[in-house]
């Protein structure tokens, strides 16, 4: 009887034990699965809120977009009226009144800079960074701003002969200011915004057309300032006429020459953007390849050619 007994004290022990065991189990279990069910809604509660905040960035920056587009053409028109009336005063052009001034190859190093840093910076940022495509798109971009922030400033630095007359702080900071709008959103669309690089069937056609036509610009714009540093070496500092090449046609093939460029590049990006630049190029360069035309009429007189035009050959 003992036996018996203690076999089913054991026994009773033993169905409490794997009742408290399994009780324990579920009482783990569920807090297992509620821990697991509680780490999901937080998770997925951070992801929600991780994807309003990148939707946020993203709203932002496209508003940031438009409006600094907008801005771009906006100063289209006053730009072309205020230059037709009053030019930037540098180079031939150069007058006192406009503050402190600093040499000319550190002012274009300076205000060109933003076309190289600022669209590296950009780059990588945008959703079409990966594609080949965009890279190619903007590297005659960054070709003409190389030649124009690194290789300029060098070739003018090497002029011992250069005129004295600095230039003006002032200018060179809207031209800055000016560089950085343009550079972001040159930038900004080739690697982002542009998204139909393997969509748009006629890419390689208006990539091709526009790049002959920017390469051609460059050349010309190239020349013409190797022609017109040329010639203030030769003149000890001063200015010539020049002659020779698109010079006989017209007073500015240097200015010609990068309206072409940005005509070019218009053509390639085929966007608001790319004709915006385009559009700010000419007010910026016809007023003054005008004004250029007066100014060498006025000190050279019977000297200079009265038929060559300012900017466009055989029609302005």
């Amino acid at each position: 009887m003992v036996v018996l007994e203690d076999f089913f004290k054991e026994g009773k022990n033993l169905n409490q034990n794997r009742f408290i065991t399994r009780s324990f189990g579920w009482l783990f279990l569920s807090n297992d699965s509620y821990l697991l069910k509680f780490k999901s809604q937080a998770s997925n509660k951070r992801y929600f809120v991780s994807g309003q905040h990148n939707q946020s960035k993203m709203e932002s920056d496209r508003t940031l977009f438009h409006y600094s587009l907008l801005g771009l053409y906006l100063i289209v028109l006053p730009t072309w009226i205020s230059l037709y009336f009053l030019q930037a005063p540098y180079g031939k052009h150069n007058r006192p009144g406009w503050g402190p001034t600093v040499s000319p190859p550190l002012a274009w190093f300076f205000m060109e800079s933003p076309t190289l840093w600022l669209t590296l910076l950009i780059f990588p940022f945008g959703q079409q960074f990966s594609n080949p495509k965009s890279f190619l798109l903007i590297s005659p971009y960054l070709l003409h701003y190389f030649n124009r922030t690194v290789l300029y400033p060098l070739r003018l630095s090497r002029d011992k002969n250069a005129p004295s007359k600095g230039f003006p702080v002032s200018i060179a900071l809207m031209a800055f200011g000016f560089n950085l709008l343009n550079a972001y959103l040159q930038a900004r669309w080739v690697s982002h915004y542009k998204d139909d690089y393997e969509r748009d069937e006629l890419f390689w056609w208006k990539f091709l057309c526009g790049l002959l036509i920017f390469v051609v610009g460059m050349r010309l714009n190239v020349w013409a300032d190797e022609v017109l540093v040329g010639l203030k070496k030769q003149g000890g500092g001063g200015y010539k006429v020049p002659r020779g090449g698109l010079f006989e046609l017209v007073t500015c093939p240097n200015y010609f020459g990068e309206i072409l460029e940005w005509f070019g590049w218009a053509v390639m990006t085929w966007s608001w953007v790319g004709f915006g630049f385009f559009l700010y190029t000419c007010a910026n360069l016809v007023p003054r390849a005008r004004a250029s035309r007066d100014w060498y009429l006025e000190k050279f007189k019977d000297e200079f050619p009265n038929d060559r035009k300012a900017v466009i050959p055989f029609l302005y």
